[in-house]
């Protein structure tokens, strides 16, 4: 719960939603959470609710990000597709959209501006970045009208493929966003144990999974075959014998 103050505020108990727009809430978070659990480079959703909390927020969706300091396009492409689940999943299950996704678009916006200007992950702009600390307060732009035309050109596509590719994905996995948005609306939190038992285990997850496990075996396997090849070795000269030990302690994944 003091996680949950600090991210969100205080619960709101005595804040009056009609039926109507918790379900809007209910379908929007839903969307995030989908959008975040098949999304290969999305962060592991932690939980999800739709209790309001602080002034603004009428629920959120909570993720583990990893540590991580240097990011793909492919990897902020799946977490802007994850930020735009709310208003997709508005759009497919109620034909319209709401101002809930007001934050979401702030993020997006930010977030394929820096792209564009910042570290030139944009094959029309080019390897160029804009971005200069000391010019910060700086009144005028440090690029041309012309450029800046092409800047905010590149940075609509770039949100409306984002947006077309959100709505595939929840269009495809739209028995599971219903799955999950009638369970908030019936429990109002969900944690992730809770939507593995409705739509499964994350599918990026349990690759990750088999591969940790893969590669514990396979270490295991080596530390075997050092113990092996150094038992082997006692019965020979003892210079062969030292030189093979500290060879294979290298080697060993479990001295690292």
């Amino acid at each position: 719960d003091a996680i949950d103050r600090v991210i969100g505020g205080l619960e709101k108990k005595n804040k009056i939603i009609s039926k109507e727009e918790k379900e809007v809430i209910a379908y929007h978070e839903a969307g995030h959470a989908i959008c975040g659990w098949f999304l290969e480079h999305a962060y592991p959703l932690l939980k999800v609710t739709i209790v309001p909390r602080g002034t603004a927020a009428l629920g959120y969706a909570q993720y583990t990000p990893k540590e991580q300091y240097l990011y793909t396009i492919e990897q902020l492409t799946d977490q802007m597709c994850m930020t735009l689940g709310g208003r997709a999943a508005e759009q497919i299950f109620f034909g319209k959209i709401s101002t809930g996704a007001s934050n979401d678009l702030q993020q997006i916006t930010r977030m394929a501006y820096s792209m564009v200007t910042t570290y030139g992950m944009n094959d029309k702009i080019g390897n160029i970045s804009f971005y200069d600390p000391s010019q910060e307060n700086a009144f005028q732009k440090p690029f041309s009208e012309e450029t800046g035309k092409i800047i905010d050109e590149e940075v609509r596509k770039m949100i409306d493929a984002a947006y077309r590719r959100t709505l595939d994905l929840l269009t495809l996995k739209k028995a599971e966003v219903e799955k999950l948005a009638k369970e908030l609306l019936d429990k109002e939190v969900l944690h992730k144990s809770d939507v593995e038992a409705l739509i499964g285990r994350r599918p990026y997850e349990e690759e990750k999974v088999v591969s940790l496990e893969t590669e514990e075996k396979t270490a295991e396997q080596k530390t075997s075959e050092v113990s092996e090849t150094s038992e082997d070795s006692e019965a020979s000269v003892t210079s062969e014998t030292t030189a093979n030990s500290s060879f294979d302690a290298s080697q060993n994944p479990t001295t690292t």
